[in-house]
């Protein structure tokens, strides 16, 4: 399938989850240890993981799931549009300053220096337009991979492209495709063999929540865990991080080990509520990528997303169907 113009897969009024994912220019190893050359460039994937978390403190974008492996990344997205919206237009500039210089006149309104009318309404415009960036998965993305990019260039003494062109994007339309895909990115380094549990696999969320969740504790840089009574995950993620964090883990063992029917009787409670056979949720969380190219979701949930982009075909229904229902 062709790339599409990144506007013709965001539908904000159908769901505000994203995941998305981007690769090094020839899928070299150049943010880990490249087996032909030797060079070791493990170092970078701690830029690439410092730089997502600092983006979640200037975007209204959350952060539900990242791994950052030795040739790609993979990120799954909130765009918080409401957070945005209530954004007062100085806390809007605050937010923007925060990882982007502005300009002159956006620096003078911040410290509340006099401008003329004509100087407001350049800055209101700047307001607007920032506000606009601020819930926009490709400013987010491209502030992600453009000092990476410069920063390892420069460690190179070289110029070029350190990342693909475009970064592959596609919609989560439920919690079931949400919590699904969530799983995938982070058990990434277990199907990888980069690691043996999510405990120990560097640079993901999920080893992040399990550092927390040791102390009784959520990550404040990632989207929390909000418990089962959450309808439609308006402030939070589905069920508890307990559960979560346990699933991964079964999930984990069972891949790496290749043993089939190792799900624990509480991951198994957990599918039973996705309505996901364990047999169907170990196929998605291996093969995820492979199996859904576009959005993911239940068939109304596709069907009603596809009729807001004016798609005249489902791309992708058949395995939706098939891997997302019981």
């Amino acid at each position: 399938m062709m790339a599409q113009p990144r506007k013709t897969i965001v539908s904000l009024d159908d769901t505000p989850y994203y995941h998305c994912c981007s690769r090094v220019v020839r899928k070299a190893f150049l943010c880990g240890i490249d087996s032909t050359t030797g060079e070791n460039y493990e170092h970078r994937r701690v830029w690439v993981d410092a730089r997502i978390i600092e983006l979640a403190t200037i975007f209204a974008i959350d952060i539900c799931s990242y791994a950052v492996m030795s040739n790609h990344l993979h990120v799954v997205l909130k765009v918080n549009a409401d957070k945005a919206v209530n954004w007062s237009d100085k806390a809007v500039l605050v937010q923007w300053h925060k990882g982007f210089k502005g300009t002159l006149l956006t620096q003078k309104f911040v410290k509340g220096e006099d401008l003329s009318t004509f100087e407001l309404k350049t800055v209101n415009e700047c307001i607007t337009e920032y506000r606009h960036r601020l819930i926009d998965i490709s400013w987010f993305m491209r502030s992600l991979s453009e000092p990476i990019a410069r920063q390892a260039n420069k460690e190179d003494s070289c110029t070029g492209r350190f990342w693909e062109g475009r970064f592959k994007s596609q919609a989560l339309l439920d919690e079931t495709a949400v919590l699904a895909c969530m799983a995938y990115v982070d058990l990434n380094p277990i199907r990888a063999k980069m690691a043996t549990t999510p405990e120990t696999s560097d640079h993901t969320s999920i080893q992040r929540r399990i550092h927390s969740a040791i102390k009784g504790e959520q990550p404040a840089e990632l989207l929390p865990f909000v418990g089962d009574e959450c309808l439609n995950m308006p402030d939070g993620l589905m069920f508890s991080v307990k559960d979560y964090i346990a699933l991964v883990e079964d999930t984990g063992r069972i891949i790496r080990e290749d043993k089939r029917g190792a799900i624990s009787s509480n991951s198994q409670d957990i599918l039973n509520r996705l309505n996901i056979p364990a047999d169907n949720w170990l196929k998605i969380t291996i093969e995820f990528g492979h199996l859904f190219k576009g959005a993911v979701g239940a068939l109304p949930a596709l069907t009603e997303y596809c009729e807001h982009l004016d798609r005249k075909r489902r791309h992708g229904a058949a395995n939706c169907q098939r891997w997302l229902c019981g």
